[in-house]
């Protein structure tokens, strides 16, 4: 039998002699190979930008919405209606087990000014547990107390885009700030979080105390309304638990009987940023099997081709068995022609298929990174395809007479 090494270049020289073909035979593994390597890196870098998203926005958490209004017969939607109140944040702290911190929240869009500059951004009023809740940490400065909170003190926190509009690489600690030609001193500049999902800047937003908010910025209509507060639970596996025990305990705190609809809403943000972790985990398998077909008309075209090549090849096929050539080296040297389009092409492909996945990864601002995994799959995949492919080309070489194909012209 002859060596491995032998029918290797054996396989070469002939793949030589037909540059052209060979180069155009691998062409459907290439593309195959690359398309694998480009969908699920790119599907990799979606699920590691939506885990980056339940990273900032922080973990274990529920939002408790207040209700809706009606008018003329149309409703307004969540949050129109202040049915909730610093007290309900606070009787949920102390009452729920399942429940570790809770940070009411009013919010509003105004107008900051800083000498000749001035940016329009969300003002949100809250407490002092809103940083531990969506696990944020301040830059520079120090956060506001509960002290702030009591005396409704004209201090902020203030979102890393803000600063850079208002101060540009000045540091705005100790500076003063009109919000709503009201002076406040930013006392510290948060961490910066980088953009949702949707796009939206989570650094552009100023914190003040939930009292200043409400007395002296956005004048609630009714004292200690609040139109929403966020939750954290003790761990995830808590997280139903805690939306039970808060609707119970709104309900009760709010006298709704039985049968009547809730007049407040508890969203469960974790899970909701988990389903899209496990869509995008789906989406990723299905576009490398989508991607995987061009692997398998690669394959049939390798086959084609060394079938062409059998028949071109007959009398030399012949000259080969009628010198002693057996039929295992027959079966060998057209599967080796096969594997070796498909691991030169396997290769070309991963370098093609990185290059395009961090193109476009930069191009829509995903997280990059090729998959290890990805590669191995694909490469594997491709010298599967051509030992699969190449087997029936090389079976039929290897089943000729040596007599009828020393008479082939």
């Amino acid at each position: 039998m002859i060596s491995v090494p032998v029918i290797t270049r054996i396989a070469f020289r002939a793949l030589r002699a037909n540059t052209m073909r060979s180069g155009l035979t691998m062409l459907g593994i290439i593309i195959g190979v690359a398309a694998v390597i480009a969908m699920i890196s790119i599907g990799a870098g979606a699920r590691q930008r939506v885990a980056n998203e339940v990273a900032s926005m922080g973990s274990n958490l529920l939002i408790v919405v207040s209700g809706s209004t009606s008018s003329g017969g149309a409703r307004m939607g969540a949050g129109s209606d202040p049915t909730l109140t610093i007290a309900d944040a606070e009787a949920i702290l102390r009452e729920c087990p399942a429940v570790i911190d809770v940070a009411p929240l009013q919010s509003g869009t105004a107008q900051v000014v800083y000498g000749n500059q001035n940016w329009s951004t969300v003002v949100m009023g809250t407490t002092p547990s809103i940083l531990n809740i969506r696990e944020w940490r301040v830059a520079s400065g120090k956060p506001f107390t509960d002290q702030d909170e009591r005396h409704a003190n004209k201090v902020c926190l203030m979102g890393a885009t803000v600063a850079e509009k208002l101060f540009g690489a000045f540091d705005p600690v100790g500076q003063v700030v009109r919000i709503k030609k009201i002076p406040f001193t930013v006392i510290g500049v948060l961490e910066r979080k980088g953009q949702t999902l949707t796009g939206q800047d989570q650094d552009d937003i100023i914190y003040v105390p939930i009292t200043t908010a409400q007395k002296k910025l956005f004048r609630a209509l009714f004292p200690g309304m609040i139109q929403f507060m966020m939750v954290k639970a003790v761990s995830t596996e808590a997280l139903e638990d805690a939306q039970e025990q808060i609707t119970a305990l709104l309900r009760q705190r709010h006298r709704i009987g039985s049968g009547q609809e809730n007049d407040f809403t508890v969203r469960n943000l974790t899970q909701m940023m988990q389903t899209a972790i496990t869509i995008a985990r789906v989406m990723t398998v299905l576009l490398g099997a989508i991607a995987s077909i061009s692997l398998l008309v690669g394959g049939i075209g390798i086959m084609n081709i060394m079938l062409v090549s059998v028949t071109e090849r007959t009398r030399e096929i012949g000259i080969r068995i009628a010198v002693g050539a057996k039929t295992w080296d027959i079966r060998l040297q057209f599967i080796m022609e096969a594997l070796t389009l498909s691991l030169v092409g396997g290769c070309i492909g991963i370098v093609l298929g990185s290059i395009g996945s961090v193109a476009v990864a930069h191009a829509f601002h995903l997280p990059s990174g090729i998959s290890p995994l990805g590669v191995l799959i694909s490469f594997g995949f491709a010298a599967a395809v051509g030992v699969f492919f190449g087997f029936y080309p090389a079976y039929k070489a290897s089943l000729l007479n040596p007599i009828e194909a020393l008479r082939y012209e």
